[in-house]
C-alpha cells in the first residue's frame, strides 16, 4: 500500500530536518515526482501516490540526505520566470543574479533604447545570463562563452528549451570574442577565494563545480582579466556588468576604474543589502 502525498512529504521533512537540511527541498521534489503545480499539490494532500512515484520519490530523497542540492537532484531551476537545466558541470542560478539581468536592461534601455545590442556573457556556465537577457531583449545579438564544454552543453539545452537563439562559444574569458566589439558584456565569474572553502556550506563544496566557485588572487582573478582585456573590446557608448562577493566591491572598482578612468562606475546592492554587482558605463 502506497503513502498518502502528506504522509510522505511529512516523513521526509522529519529527516531533513534532522540532518540540518533545508525542509523546503522536500515540496520541489514531490511536485517534480507527482507532475504537480503548487497549488494542485497542495490540493491533492490526500491523494496516495501511485508505486512509481512513492518509488521515485523516496531514491530522490536518500540524495537529498547526502546533501545534494534539490535543484540538483531534480535536474532544473527556476530563474527570471524561466526553467533552467542544472547539473554538477553547472552553478545553480541564484537570485542575486536576476538582479544583474534586471539592471543591465534598465541601463541599456537608456544607452541604446532599441538599438540591436551586441551582448557577451563571460563564462555563461548554465546559460542563465545569455537564455535571460535574449528572451527580455529579443532584438539583442548574444554570444556566449565558457572554458567547460560540459557547461557549454547544458547551456545549449537551456537555450533550446527556451527558444533562444544564442551563439555559443568554448574558450577561455575573453578569448573567444576577440574578433568583434561589444556592446554590452555581462559575467558572473568565479569569485570565492580558496581560503575561504573551509566557511563554505558542505552542500555547495561537495556538488557545485570548483572551477565555477574558485579564483585566485583572493577571488580577483577574473576580475583583473576581464578589466585588462575588455577596454579594446568595448563600443562606446557600452556597459559592463559583473557580480561579485559582497567584500569585494572596493576592490572591483579599483580595477575597473584603472582600466576605464573616464567610465561612470556604480556599485549595486542586492536584495539583501550587500555590495553585489558593478556596473561600468563607457561613454568615451
Amino acid at each position: 500500500m502506497t503513502e498518502r502525498i502528506f504522509e510522505a512529504q511529512n516523513k521526509a521533512t522529519s529527516l531533513l530536518e534532522q540532518k540540518g537540511l533545508d525542509r523546503g527541498a522536500v515540496r520541489l521534489l514531490m511536485e517534480y515526482v507527482t507532475g504537480k503545480s503548487h497549488a494542485s499539490l497542495l490540493a491533492s494532500m490526500r491523494d496516495s501516490l501511485t508505486m512509481e512515484e512513492q518509488t521515485r520519490f523516496w531514491d530522490k530523497v536518500d540524495e537529498l540526505l547526502e546533501g545534494k542540492p534539490v535543484q540538483y537532484v531534480i535536474g532544473s531551476e527556476s530563474f527570471y520566470g524561466r526553467t533552467f537545466e542544472v547539473d554538477n558541470n553547472v552553478l545553480i542560478p541564484r537570485p542575486e543574479t536576476e538582479e544583474l539581468i534586471h539592471g543591465a536592461i534598465e541601463r541599456c534601455q537608456r544607452l541604446f533604447h532599441n538599438k540591436k545590442v551586441k551582448v557577451a556573457d563571460i563564462g555563461t556556465g548554465s546559460g542563465a545570463i545569455a537564455v535571460t537577457f535574449k528572451k527580455e531583449w529579443p532584438e539583442a545579438m548574444v554570444t556566449a562563452t565558457d572554458i567547460s564544454a560540459g557547461a557549454l552543453t547544458i547551456a545549449m539545452k537551456n537555450a533550446e528549451r527556451n527558444a533562444a537563439t544564442i551563439t555559443f562559444k568554448e574558450g577561455d574569458m575573453t578569448e573567444p570574442i576577440q574578433d568583434a566589439k561589444w556592446d554590452l558584456v555581462l559575467s558572473n565569474p568565479p569569485y570565492i577565494a580558496h581560503e575561504e572553502a573551509e566557511l563554505m556550506s558542505p552542500t555547495v563544496l561537495s556538488f557545485e563545480p570548483h572551477n565555477a566557485l574558485f579564483a585566485e588572487e583572493d577571488g580577483l582573478y577574473f576580475y583583473r582579466k576581464l578589466a585588462e582585456s575588455l577596454p579594446h573590446l568595448m563600443n562606446k557608448p557600452g556597459l559592463i556588468g559583473v557580480e561579485f562577493g559582497y567584500l569585494q566591491g572596493e576592490s572591483v572598482r579599483k580595477l575597473f576604474t584603472d582600466a576605464f578612468p573616464k567610465a561612470f562606475i556604480e556599485i549595486v546592492k542586492d536584495i539583501n543589502g550587500k555590495d553585489r554587482i558593478l556596473f561600468c558605463e563607457i561613454h568615451e
